[in-house]
């Protein structure tokens, strides 16, 4: 968080200048939503976390009505509907459904267990749930989200021992949707090709990608210096957002982006230590659950900017500028330390 604070302001000052006149603009929201982040992480720590499993159900039917009342009254940005506009701050469904289908697919998991092998009773309520927020995501539009969404799922019904056969005929029934929402729409087609040649469209759709290898080129082994970027000077767009990754490289040089790189490691490590260590069901899956989303979408956010992968829409967790996304990346760890704490207090 540390790292993003700093990193938000160095990349986001001379855009908040020129479009707002505040160069701090941006960092006064970043903090903002960071404060909000670590009360609700506080909150999250306050109470045995085996509570949520009554709420489970009415956590993923209010995420879905955000969903649904999104869709057919949310503002329209760039072609797509993601965010309720709050006064001067807006407010992103998706990032609440993600946390709750994560805490009711560990309670529907932990309770099933016994029948976890049978389609009807074990698999198919859990799948429901999970296609439901996964085509609502799809309609905003949101594919990034959606196939985060689709990989946290498949790892926590293959860690629950659900049947394999079950999840091998789910993904073959995604490919289709999967088709459709990549090859049909003009602008993701135009991303997949500008991923396998972006100097084919250096000026059009292959300019976002070109811009961060220039920025992550020119930082070397230890960059440019801390808010020296020539990038983030109107040529790389969402250099605070989602290609923060690229202004790191570039200021910070190899040290600071492989230095990031290792901090999400060691994070993913102890999370699973977390989970290994929780000695309920629910706890293990929603400690699961919650290092995978946090992880998931660095490695996406990473991939995208280095061009490992094709461009997504998802910031980097604690480090990216973003309001609802980090603020639940925060609460969501705040529920992590709960189980860690009376994983210990158990032994």
């Amino acid at each position: 968080m540390c790292i993003g604070v700093i990193m938000v302001y160095s990349s986001s000052a001379m855009v908040a200048y020129e479009r707002y006149g505040d160069s701090a603009y941006f960092l006064k929201r970043h903090c903002f939503y960071l404060v909000l982040g670590i009360i609700l992480a506080l909150l999250a720590m306050s109470f045995d976390y085996r509570k949520l499993q009554r709420f489970s159900k009415p956590l993923i039917f209010v995420s879905m009505c955000f969903l649904v009342l999104l869709i057919l009254k949310g503002r329209q940005i760039g072609g797509a509907k993601r965010w309720f506009r709050l006064g001067q701050f807006s407010f992103q469904p998706s990032e609440l459904a993600k946390l709750s289908l994560i805490i009711y697919l560990s309670d529907i998991l932990t309770r099933k267990q016994v029948r976890i092998k049978d389609f009807f009773k074990g698999f198919l309520p859990s799948a429901i749930a999970a296609g439901c927020v996964i085509l609502l995501v799809l309609l905003q539009p949101d594919l990034g989200t959606a196939i985060a969404v689709s990989v946290i799922t498949g790892i926590l019904f293959f860690v629950a021992g659900i049947d394999l056969r079950n999840i091998l005929v789910s993904l073959l029934a995604m490919l289709p949707v999967l088709y459709i929402a990549i090859f049909r729409v003009a602008y993701r087609r135009r991303r997949i090709l500008a991923f396998l040649n972006p100097w084919q469209d250096p000026r059009g759709v292959g300019f976002q990608i070109i811009q961060s290898f220039l920025a992550l080129g020119s930082g070397g082994l230890l960059g440019v210096g801390l808010g020296q970027s020539r990038q983030k000077l109107f040529y790389l767009p969402e250099s605070h957002t989602d290609f923060i990754i690229s202004i790191i490289g570039e200021e910070l040089g190899i040290v600071g982006t492989v230095s990031v790189m290792i901090l999400f490691i060691l994070f993913l490590w102890q999370g699973m230590k977390v989970s290994f260590n929780s000695e309920d069901l629910f706890g293990k899956f929603l400690s699961l659950g919650i290092v995978s989303m946090i992880t998931l979408e660095a490695l996406i956010n990473i991939g995208a900017g280095t061009g490992a992968i094709p461009t997504k829409g998802l910031p980097l967790p604690f480090i990216s500028y973003g309001g609802t996304s980090l603020m639940f990346h925060i609460a969501s760890v705040g529920l992590l330390l709960n189980i860690a704490k009376n994983s210990r207090a158990s032994v």
